[in-house]
């Protein structure tokens, strides 16, 4: 995937990763960090909708919701649709990334302005550490596992996250592209299916991430999977929405043959 540059709007250099956002001729402002296309504001809602959508509307009540990652506060604008979630906190250890967002990318960090929403810069995993059983969701937001993310895609991690849900509650993970990277996802999957109670893979359609597909890994701790909703939304919300509706929520979990074996 290849985008036209009409007009770089910052660059620079956080703690941790080289950030660049531009003006591109076809796909609207785009966020890059080590040089791999991290959103774009022409196809973002349909990653940012369903990482938040699948898990919340799988959960009869979430009212605490944890964000690892996503500085860039796509996915809090749309957890933060929910009125019923009484706390979203964002943890993210680079707030390079946040202010930036927040400065040059309006149309994701909107959600920052919520006041439920509470931000704490520091490792995802010791903040998890110190708050266990407290989330009904975790939502990690991850970019790919190289640099500061690649801890994000390994068991470890899985099992602060299974730590910190309390009972009943679900996670929804970046789980990598199914024609690119089985040979991260399948091993994964099978190093977290004795813990959790379900883990499965969902298939998300994005035209700028590599073939056009995305996936998330679902796992619940204490109960069912989430392959059908167990809530629905409003007419009012779901005419806001762009991609998610239930009916692509369930369709997401059909996978081809070669991913499933």
């Amino acid at each position: 995937m290849s985008l036209k540059v009409k007009e770089v709007v910052y660059h620079g250099r956080s703690e941790f990763q080289d950030i660049l956002i531009f003006d591109s001729t076809d796909y609207g402002r785009v966020l890059v960090l080590d040089g791999v296309i991290n959103l774009t504001e022409r196809d973002e809602f349909t990653y940012q909708e369903m990482m938040a959508h699948v898990p919340l509307f799988s959960h009869p009540n979430p009212e605490n919701v944890l964000i690892i990652g996503g500085g860039d506060g796509g996915v809090i604008r749309e957890v933060a649709k929910h009125p019923d979630v009484k706390q979203i906190i964002l943890c993210d250890i680079d707030e390079g990334v946040i202010d930036a967002a927040k400065k040059y990318l309006p149309f994701t960090a909107q959600g920052f302005a919520d006041p439920r929403v509470e931000v704490k810069i520091m490792d995802g995993a010791v903040f998890m550490e110190q708050n266990q059983q407290s989330f009904d969701v975790i939502i990690t937001d991850s970019s790919d596992p190289v640099g500061p993310a690649s801890v994000l895609f390994e068991t470890p991690f899985y099992d602060a996250m299974y730590k910190s849900l309390r009972h009943g509650g679900l996670i929804c993970t970046q789980g990598e592209c199914q024609f690119l990277h089985l040979d991260i996802i399948k091993p994964l999957i099978n190093s977290i299916s004795n813990k959790y109670s379900s883990v499965e893979y969902a298939t998300v359609s994005i035209p700028t991430y590599p073939c056009g597909q995305i996936g998330l890994i679902l796992a619940t701790k204490g109960r069912g999977a989430c392959k059908s909703p167990l809530r629905f939304p409003t007419d009012e919300l779901q005419h806001k929405l762009k991609y998610y509706t239930p009916e692509i929520h369930e369709a997401s979990f059909v996978l081809p043959a070669f991913t499933r074996r």
